[in-house]
């Protein structure tokens, strides 16, 4: 009996070693894979010791390693559009167009054309498989040959572990793409995965999480920019338009921050000051005290709706008239709202409470905890 092929991204880190065992345990025949992806010259890069972290996972697991090189796609697909974004004021989330580009991208596509049956990572989300029939008559009907087709409808849902969930950056998927993924943590806790890579006698199993940007690691994203986007000294002015303090540029804050810019009056009474507008041509910063209130420039306001582009459906488009929960960051609060969906590609969600949320960013809506998809704030 054939056994399918897993290529599973091994990123040198504790939850892909143990998708990668569980697999094995699973009865699949399982290949490491190490996506190499693209660092600037003046960032520290432990790629390398990443990689051999893999490739000790596949040696005490006993599998085939290969190494993807895919730094010119995610140069293109991930940098190049994140700092382009940037400059011109918006709020892109580089983990959603990592996992869109890179992962269940250019290294699903690669693997599948290599022979590998599905791909498998270390996120901690569900993949959920329905299967649907329907009875379909193909070809010419009087030759009494009907064919019965089969459907599979995939359902996304949260990570069992709420802290660890990692459904907000997957909203892109596609049901053709989660046809071919497996996600075997998904179901686990994250101490049940460290106890189970113990288990395994995996030598990742007392290794740190990683943090920050998608294989970029913990960049502090200011200063990543600062080396692609020219500083320029503005304002930043009250609710009454009165100058109190200054910035270093506009385009490197989004809505809701309270930090990263110098408050130059201000009394022993006041308390954090939020940004909760910005004028990227004046190279302003309008920020407030109170994140309830509007800012004086119309452009950036606290709303009720926000308009979606490029949305995505995975497996059911939104019904009017239905509550549901959006997400505007990771690990954001659930916000009760409907949609409305004018197309398959653009949607309006109507919040039940005011918010503040910048262009760019991703909005992704949940029923219960299936997520039905998202799309970008325009």
């Amino acid at each position: 009996m054939k056994r399918d092929i897993v290529f599973v991204g091994l990123s040198g880190g504790v939850d892909s070693a143990v998708s990668a065992a569980l697999l094995i345990k699973q009865g699949y025949k399982v290949v490491g894979v190490f996506i190499k992806t693209w660092h600037p010259d003046f960032l520290e890069c432990n790629e390398e010791e990443e990689r051999h972290d893999a490739m000790r996972v596949a040696a005490r697991l006993d599998i085939p390693f290969l190494t993807f090189d895919i730094e010119d796609v995610y140069k293109k697909e991930v940098a190049d559009y994140m700092i382009r974004e940037y400059k011109a004021g918006k709020t892109p989330n580089p983990d959603v167009l990592c996992n869109k580009e890179i992962k269940f991208g250019a290294f699903l596509k690669k693997a599948i054309s290599m022979g590998a049956d599905f791909v498998a990572t270390g996120h901690y989300a569900v993949n959920e498989n329905s299967k649907k029939f329907g009875a379909f008559a193909l070809g010419d009907k009087r030759a009494g040959n009907p064919r019965r087709l089969n459907f599979f409808n995939f359902h996304l849902h949260k990570g069992i572990d709420s802290s660890k969930d990692q459904s907000y950056f997957l909203w892109t998927l596609k049901q053709k793409q989660l046809e071919k993924i497996l996600f075997p943590v998904g179901n686990l806790k994250k101490i049940e995965v460290r106890k189970l890579a113990k288990k395994f006698n995996l030598p990742v199993a007392e290794k740190k999480d990683s943090q920050g940007i998608c294989f970029l690691g913990a960049v502090n994203l200011k200063e990543f920019l600062k080396h692609y986007i020219k500083v320029k000294r503005g304002k930043v002015l009250n609710m009454v338009g009165e100058e109190i303090g200054y910035h270093d540029g506009a385009v490197f804050h989004t809505l809701g921050e309270r930090h990263g810019f110098t408050i130059t009056k201000k009394t022993p009474k006041d308390g954090a000051y939020y940004v909760i507008g910005k004028d990227v041509k004046k190279n302003i910063l309008y920020v407030s005290q109170n994140l309830t209130r509007q800012s004086p420039d119309e452009k950036s306001i606290v709303l009720d709706f926000v308009k979606l582009k490029d949305a995505n459906w995975i497996s059911e488009v939104p019904k009017e008239n239905k509550k549901y929960l959006a997400q505007i960051r990771y690990h954001g609060e659930f916000l009760s709202c409907q949609v409305k969906c004018s197309t398959p590609s653009v949607a309006q969600v109507i919040f039940n409470k005011p918010i503040l949320v910048a262009s760019g960013q991703s909005c992704v809506i949940y029923n219960g905890d299936v997520c039905l998809g998202g799309g970008v704030v325009v």
